[in-house]
């Protein structure tokens, strides 16, 4: 869609008034860190952060999916400074830019980009990265409607974003509670975000959207490994609905076995239960990807596909396994099923959904995963919506008259 903004106007032309981005004006984010150059929100809270020296966590929660700055004001014109860290992969072709999608009383209203930032170039052969610096850059949004009206700026899902100042030509405040049911979700990269075509259309995003609810998006690309760190986040985060999509990372990270995937999930669910008593909680089993529908893990880049240009992903364990206890979808289904089934036995607020009532066999014929693990734009959009229709229906997990 066309954005009113215009990075041709020179700064100078406006009265600006600046306000600095303080906790008050993020949404989604559980913790904020104040660094050299501004103001870096997080998905983790900090203690969590220590407990974890991994460098794809520690990337994944300091991307702001589902982060957002929400102000009230009558400005007509907005810029936000940010320094951004964008990733990339040695021999693959530059991943998009990330987008800053702009709300205006819950209707999208603009997208921009920014230039400059910083670069993490990630060799996927060796497994190195190496951090390359770059100046901060502007977000600029020209031609908002001269009212007062509620303004949310959606920060990328997909680049790190240090926030530096944000300036208004009118002034700015907090807006307060809508009194909104607040809906708590962690899984993988696909709930991060992974190739959707901005943050307000991750399937998350969309679902929270229709579902008339606030998102809280703790899809930790890479990292929905069961960590007791991510539990005791989602027990403390006050929350009035609760998701967690579990399966695929720990199925191409081959990161368990059988033997200790079933205690994790029960612990898991169990440190939920200590701040979330009665809080509805829906467990989502992994969405179709037939490459490790019955082999197992780990997953690979595909290398001569690097070569190409692009990243396609392969499964590198023997079917076989499966009977010594290696995890496949399969697998971590049929147990994610049987575990919540003897739970809500004693726990009527504890639901299951297969993810393949998300995303199946006939939507991967129609829309294949382009990198056989990673769902594109329009996946995101069928699988937001039918999270919607399942889960916030009347009848569903989610249905107003269970909250």
């Amino acid at each position: 869609m066309s954005s009113p903004h215009d990075s041709s106007i020179p700064p100078g032309s406006t009265d600006w008034t600046t306000t600095p981005v303080t906790a008050d004006l993020l949404r989604g984010a559980l913790d904020v860190e104040r660094t050299e150059h501004g103001v870096l929100p997080h998905r983790l809270p900090a203690r969590a952060r220590a407990q974890c020296a991994d460098g794809q966590l520690a990337m994944a929660e300091s991307q702001p999916s589902g982060v957002r700055v929400v102000f009230r004001t009558r400005a007509t014109a907005v810029e936000l400074d940010a320094l951004r860290t964008k990733v990339a992969y040695q021999g693959a072709l530059p991943r998009p830019d990330g987008v800053y999608d702009l709300l205006v009383d819950g209707r999208l209203a603009g997208q921009a980009g920014v230039t400059g930032g910083n670069v993490l170039m990630v060799d996927m052969a060796t497994g190195s990265a190496d951090t390359r610096p770059g100046p901060v850059g502007t977000v600029r949004f020209r031609g908002l409607p001269d009212r007062v009206k509620d303004v949310e700026i959606w920060l990328p899902y997909n680049e790190i974003t240090q926030l530096i100042a944000l300036r208004t030509d009118a002034p700015v405040e907090p807006v307060p509670d809508a009194g909104r049911s607040v809906w708590l979700h962690h899984g993988s990269s696909i709930s991060h975000g992974s190739d959707a075509a901005s943050s307000t259309t991750t399937w998350p995003a969309l679902a929270a959207s229709l579902g008339g609810v606030e998102l809280i998006n703790l899809g930790l690309g890479g990292s929905a490994l069961l960590d007791a760190f991510t539990a005791r986040a989602l027990r403390d985060t006050p929350a009035d609905l609760i998701s967690v999509k579990i399966g695929i990372n720990l199925v191409n990270t081959d990161l368990m076995r059988l033997r200790a995937f079933t205690p994790a999930v029960h612990g898991f669910l169990d440190t939920i239960r200590e701040g979330h008593p009665t809080t509805p909680v829906l467990v989502v089993s992994p969405i179709l990807c037939p490459i490790h529908e019955d082999t197992p893990g780990p997953s690979a880049p595909d290398f001569s596909s690097l070569a190409e240009g692009r990243l396609q992903f392969r499964a590198m364990g023997d079917p076989a396994e499966q009977a010594r206890g290696k995890l496949t979808l399969t697998v971590i289904r049929d147990e994610l099923a049987r575990i919540v089934k003897q739970r809500a036995a004693d726990d009527a607020n504890l639901h299951y959904l297969d993810g393949r009532d998300l995303y199946g066999e006939a939507d991967f014929a129609e829309l294949p995963l382009p990198d056989q693990l990673h769902p594109d734009a329009a996946t995101h959009r069928r699988i937001g919506e039918r999270f919607a229709a399942l889960a916030f229906a009347a009848g569903g997990p989610f249905a107003a008259e269970r909250v």
